[in-house]
């Protein structure tokens, strides 16, 4: 039985970097679903390296910094694709270069850099493609994190540029109903184990700690999230609209966990 229903559909998946994105593991259940995965990553040289672990998949390249290659994008996507049954957005950059800052000496062009491809990409990329989407059943996720109110200090900047994306997510559902069915919703994991995730200043211990605070005292993983997105792309989500999706086993209501506040007795 095919209870997702995506037999057959074609799904745009930006952001693989490698065997440890989200949007890889994501577009892997939707291939198993029956889908037509069609990828987008940001260069050639990733596109190379992408090429060995999605085999014949189509792979395309844009840098959403630039308005004219998502336009381009668009154009060669209709080309071969004349219609578009979901997109997901799994696209995020944050520039640390300038080392672990509190929050109030946060650099300008970093922040301005980082929602511009975190979050602004989004709105360019579901404009550009707003006629190939299926206006009855197309759907449109992002990925973004589970609480963007909990001041981590090795986070920074990064929290208030997804607080941006999950707010954009409701207004575009607003606007595309205007002439449309499109849904749009934010996926919102706790702490994964990405590569991505592996640059940001003492995050394995942030990790570790989020572990520990789940309810099973297990993170949640990067295949359970991808799961969560293959389901919003699915008709079988058709409900569910302008929502944030929360994956964090648990994590949200644990944090008075007798095991966390003893933690130093044992």
């Amino acid at each position: 039985m095919d209870f997702l229903q995506l037999e057959g559909k074609t799904v745009l998946v930006f952001g693989v970097a490698n065997r440890k994105s989200v949007a890889f593991h994501t577009g892997r259940v939707l291939a198993e679903a029956g889908a037509t995965v069609v990828y987008v990553v940001r260069s050639p040289a990733r596109q190379k390296s992408v090429r060995k672990l999605v085999g014949e998949a189509p792979i395309y390249v844009c840098d959403v910094e630039h308005q004219e290659q998502i336009d381009k994008l668009r154009d060669d996507i209709a080309a071969a694709h004349p219609q578009l049954h979901g997109i997901v957005h799994s696209i995020a950059f944050a520039d640390y270069s300038a080392g672990w800052l509190p929050f109030h000496e946060t650099p300008r062009p970093a922040f301005l850099q980082a929602i511009d491809i975190s979050c602004y990409s989004l709105i360019a990329i579901c404009n550009a493609f707003r006629e190939l989407l299926d206006q009855e059943n197309g759907s449109v996720a992002a990925i973004s994190i589970s609480t963007t109110r909990m001041a981590a200090e090795n986070y920074g900047y990064m929290a208030p540029v997804k607080a941006a994306l999950d707010s954009s997510i409701a207004f575009l559902a607003k606007s595309f109903s205007k002439f449309s069915h499109v849904r749009f919703n934010a996926v919102c994991p706790g702490l994964l184990k990405t590569s991505a995730s592996a640059g940001i200043p003492g995050y394995v211990d942030s990790y570790l700690y989020a572990e520990q605070a789940t309810l099973r005292k297990q993170a949640v993983s990067t295949e359970e999230v991808a799961n969560t997105v293959a389901f919003l792309m699915s008709p079988r989500s058709s409900g569910i609209n302008a929502q944030g999706m929360v994956i964090d086993a648990g994590m949200s209501i644990n944090y008075f966990d007798d095991g966390l506040i003893h933690r130093e007795e044992s």
